[in-house]
């Protein structure tokens, strides 16, 4: 889904607000993210997941065509962690493949 359809959805389930109201408000909280992630928060949405930035050094890379090697600078990289109320409309209950494979065995009586 790209931001467009997000912006339609979220207008037809609110008949009550204009669809230009819903881009503004879909903007707003896009924008805020943003904002503190650039300032190094955390942003936390409840049941949906964590929006952190993480540091990557500074490092000397090599540029594929060439060989040649190439100074990189630090960067900075967002990264997103799903909730767990996501995890487990992602992952329904009854799923025993996944707790076998992450190593947990169920118990069985």
């Amino acid at each position: 889904m790209i931001k467009s359809e997000l912006v339609l959805r979220l207008a037809e389930q609110n008949p009550h607000l204009y669809q230009r109201d819903v881009e503004n408000i879909v903007n707003a909280i896009l924008d805020t993210i943003v904002d503190a992630l650039a300032r190094e928060d955390r942003v936390e949405l409840r049941g949906f997941g964590a929006f952190s930035v993480k540091k990557r050094g500074a490092r000397i890379g090599r540029n594929p065509r060439t060989g040649e090697t190439v100074d990189v600078a630090e960067k900075a990289i967002p990264v997103f962690k799903t909730g767990k109320e996501m995890r487990m409309r992602l992952n329904p209950k009854g799923s025993d493949a996944a707790a076998t494979s992450r190593g947990k065995a169920t118990a069985r009586g």
